[in-house]
């Protein structure tokens, strides 16, 4: 794929394209867009400022090995943020001292959730923030695990320190329990 245009000026799916006929200028560029999100989204999960660079450095170096699996759906940040983070859940496997923490316990020590986070419980799914709330920690932990973050259930289990059996269960009841929340939701409109 060839481009007369500078990497800056070009949008980040033809800067993947270009990263995969391996231009560096375009990593680069993907790097500059994308490394302080990608940092602070992660140190909201993991508070080892080592651990999360080098996730983000590995992140990009898969990038430049894999950019031609990216298939074109979806946000570029979207496919970056899948890498990093299941690339942050298989740095902690190995690690005992390091605990991954669910976006969930921000609120409660007093920080404010991030925008994106918001938009995305607020807006884009509308009641389902106010029923996602009103979960357990536990379910809720499951549900950002499997299905916001897009982790396998033996992922999740490995994550949140509990059997697969046990992700499994607090999933299915974490469903019942949205869909009920949701439900009530919905007559309280009509």
């Amino acid at each position: 794929m060839g481009s007369s245009a500078a990497p800056a000026d070009q949008d980040d799916a033809v800067l993947v394209a270009l990263v995969a006929d391996g231009d560096t200028a375009a990593l680069e560029e993907l790097y500059g867009r994308h490394a302080a999100w990608l940092v602070a989204r992660l140190m909201r999960r993991c508070h080892d400022s080592d651990v999360v660079l080098d996730v983000v450095q590995d992140t990009f170096v898969t990038v430049w090995r894999d950019a031609r699996r990216y298939r074109g759906t979806g946000e570029v940040a979207g496919w970056l943020w899948g890498i990093a983070f299941r690339r942050m859940v298989s740095r902690l496997r190995s690690r005992k001292d390091v605990v991954l923490l669910p976006e969930w316990d921000t609120v409660g020590r007093g920080q404010v959730p991030a925008a994106e986070d918001q938009v995305l419980l607020g807006v884009e799914y509308g009641d389902l923030a106010g029923a996602l709330a009103g979960l357990s920690p536990d379910f809720r932990s499951v549900v950002q695990a499997c299905v916001l973050d897009g982790l396998t259930i033996k992922e999740a289990g490995r994550l949140l320190g509990v059997r697969e059996n046990t992700v499994k269960t607090r999933l299915h009841r974490a469903k019942a329990q949205l869909r009920g929340s949701l439900a009530l939701a919905q007559e309280e409109w009509r």
